[in-house]
């Protein structure tokens, strides 16, 4: 599958990729999130948690990337192997927590821009916002929450996204909802969230999602983080019909939902 350019549009595109990687089309810019194409999410390639699905779209077929949006530092949100592939192919800029840059830089990326939270930083009629998540980074037994983790407000001419990354339910949903007002659409995790006693605080589920979506007063919401990496005890394709029935019993439209397959767009 090939992805086409909207900027001729002027229209706003999610396609997901898999996992917590999807392609967001805005303004002309063309975006990625926390890309991983490799086989496993892992510091070595022969071990650690393998792909149940491949990519939607091949890195050869994606289109001029802009912008890579990193939310944080573990091993399925940065994946320095793709990132170096995406450097030699595009060399797009890559927005992202404060403390990751050295990283980067020393794996050979060229165009890092840290962020604090709250931080924004503009290209062309596209601003991206770092915004707070409650997670932790961390690559190594050494480095615990060292670097900055987050998630991020992309906000067009006339949409707003948010990439939320990984996160467990707290206040800053209300508090970014306050900053931006009503958003367009909403791009949350789902899945890695078994067993509750272990993942909750790191990792909202279907039903704190669906109350995540109703405290960012957002249009549409975008599952991602599921049905790609085996990461925890739920079933792969259990989140999403949870999540259905969550919305269910909140008293939201099914219309509002959409959960992409694998490789499959959503103009908005």
């Amino acid at each position: 599958m090939e992805v086409i350019c909207n900027s001729s549009f002027i229209l706003c595109s999610v396609t997901w990729i898999g996992h917590a990687t999807t392609l967001i089309q805005i303004d002309g810019l063309n975006i990625l999130t926390d890309p991983i194409w490799s086989e496993r999410c892992s510091p070595f390639s022969f071990a650690g948690p393998k792909r149940y699905t491949p990519p939607g779209i091949s890195i050869n077929h994606l289109p001029n990337i802009d912008i890579v949006i990193l939310s944080h530092n573990h091993y399925d949100h940065t994946d320095l192997p793709t990132l170096k592939q995406l450097e030699e192919k595009f060399h797009p800029m890559v927005l992202t927590g404060l403390g990751n840059k050295k990283l980067l830089l020393g794996e050979g990326m060229h165009n890092v821009k840290e962020m604090d939270w709250w931080e924004k930083i503009s290209f062309g009629s596209v601003t991206f916002t770092f915004t707070p998540t409650q997670h932790f980074s961390g690559r190594s037994l050494f480095d615990r929450d060292e670097t900055l983790w987050g998630s991020f407000m992309v906000v067009g001419k006339k949409e707003k996204v948010y990439f939320a990354g990984d996160t467990g339910y707290f206040s800053h949903f209300k508090d970014i909802a306050s900053r931006f007002g009503s958003i367009d659409i909403a791009i949350l995790p789902i899945g890695a969230t078994e067993p509750r006693w272990l993942m909750e605080p790191v990792h909202i589920g279907p039903t704190q999602a669906v109350m995540s979506f109703l405290d960012l007063k957002a249009k549409f919401l975008v599952p991602m983080h599921y049905m790609t990496f085996v990461l925890s005890d739920e079933p792969l394709d259990s989140p999403v019909p949870r999540t259905k029935e969550a919305m269910k019993q909140s008293g939201i439209s099914e219309s509002a939902f959409v959960p992409l397959k694998i490789g499959e767009s959503r103009f908005f």
